[in-house]
């Protein structure tokens, strides 16, 4: 098993993959600069959510993130045409990840899928093949890769295949929810709108997403079924794409899909080029290190997506593990949060709309979530005592809907979650789900 890791494998379909990589991030800043979006969103907000243990990044001063933007698109093309490429992955990874780093609320399952990518395309010699490296450098127009990057590109997508999966595996997903709340914005889709909004549609397409995500890398890997089931895959994003706004995912999600087909499948369609002898065998303690970097990677993708089990309460619900675990597209809420500070040194309190401190796009993304409430509240605390010098008490009456249930507080209002630490052990303060999932 070893050895067929470390075997020689044609470079062509991970070559292809790294100009599709480098173009979904060009397409992706090009169409942030062209948006507009980049001032409403990174730059104007006086507040930002952060990722818990990235509070330090911050946006660039005056013209910097559109600066920023610019370089993503600059390393992109580098990236696409393996020109630098060493250099440029790693720059264009960075620089990526800063820019989604900035703004929690703006978070997107793909954004983490991108720079995961990235990282493994780092490691590998992704610009062999179809790259102006190797024009420039016919030293290093290897033509192959070794196994292992075939099997750990493979291996990070069967990942999300697979937890997109299992996290459907609950109730509110079998009968139809989110998903019929999500086809009644679909009512004018060509031809199909007025279909789609239907219970029977939204648990066909529920079943059908769940049944897709469990049954597509298997059907991918066995030869047989391989073509059948990319096909089917393709079919699939391209629905997706069309159903609802999910940015840049279903194209690259398509790239990513095609390295299950055969490493040499491009040269069918493309110019076969010259071939090259494969690079020498590495060392013992080099396949050695590989492998322990490989397992232990391969392991953190495994965990982080199970974490959430050890916390009570339905995740939809609490959010507690919901980061970095392909639970994408499976919850909607819907609610509202005021904040009450209280200054005990006075006796006084008052009464705080969110929309004095963040934007109304980022309102609606913390009133489902506990954690941005959290920091919000630190937040406004910390405005008082700027302010006035004191410390004061900060309480949340933040109340949602799960999935069309009753409305009920998502937030104790007796807790002052001013003094409330931001750490990864169970808020507490998280009001229990008192319609649970159905069976």
């Amino acid at each position: 098993m070893t050895r067929r890791l470390f075997a020689p494998v044609d470079a062509a379909s991970v070559a292809l993959f790294r100009i599709a990589y480098g173009a979904t991030l060009v397409a992706w800043a090009v169409s942030w600069l062209a948006s507009g979006w980049i001032g409403p969103a990174l730059v104007q907000p006086p507040f930002h959510f952060t990722f818990w243990g990235f509070g330090w990044v911050r946006p660039w001063p005056g013209m910097g993130m559109w600066l920023h933007f610019g370089a993503i698109v600059a390393l992109g093309v580098l990236v696409a045409a393996g020109l630098f490429y060493r250099v440029a992955i790693v720059l264009l990874v960075a620089a990526f990840t800063y820019a989604w780093l900035v703004e929690e609320a703006l978070f997107q399952n793909h954004f983490y899928l991108l720079t995961l990518f990235g990282v493994l395309l780092a490691f590998i010699p992704a610009a062999g093949a179809f790259s102006l490296d190797a024009l420039r450098h016919p030293a290093r127009a290897i033509g192959t890769v070794p196994a292992w990057g075939v099997f750990l590109l493979r291996a990070q997508m069967a990942v999300v295949y697979l937890f997109a999966g299992v996290a459907k595996l609950n109730g509110d997903w079998i009968r139809g929810e989110p998903m019929r709340s999500m086809l009644e914005a679909t009512l004018g889709f060509p031809l199909l709108g007025g279909r789609l909004s239907s219970h029977a549609a939204a648990l066909a397409l529920s079943w059908g997403g769940l049944v897709f995500d469990l049954a597509i890398v298997p059907l991918l890997l066995w030869r047989r079924t391989r073509v059948a089931a990319f096909v089917a895959a393709v079919a699939f994003h391209l629905l997706n794409a069309a159903l609802w706004p999910i940015d840049v995912f279903p194209w690259f999600a398509i790239a990513a899909t095609t390295l299950f087909l055969a490493p040499d499948w491009p040269r069918r369609f493309l110019p076969a080029g010259a071939r090259h002898p494969a690079p020498a065998e590495p060392s013992p303690a080099a396949r050695t290190a590989a492998l322990a970097l490989g397992a232990a990677y391969l392991a953190v993708q495994l965990l982080l997506p199970l974490r959430h089990l050890a916390y009570p309460g339905p995740v939809a619900w609490t959010e507690e593990g919901h980061l970095w675990a392909w639970r994408m597209m499976i919850r909607q809420k819907t609610g509202s949060t005021t904040f009450v500070v209280t200054d005990p040194a006075r006796g006084t309190s008052t009464s705080e709309n969110p929309l004095r401190y963040v934007a109304p796009w980022q309102a609606r993304i913390m009133t489902g979530n506990p954690d941005m409430i959290l920091q919000l509240a630190h937040h406004v605390a910390d405005v008082y005592r700027a302010r006035d010098g004191r410390r004061v008490e900060v309480r949340a009456i933040a109340t949602a809907s799960l999935h069309h249930r009753k409305e009920q507080p998502l937030v104790d209002p007796t807790v002052d979650l001013a003094a409330a630490p931001r750490d990864l052990r169970h808020a507490r303060w998280i009001v229990p789900l008192r319609e649970p999932f159905p069976g």
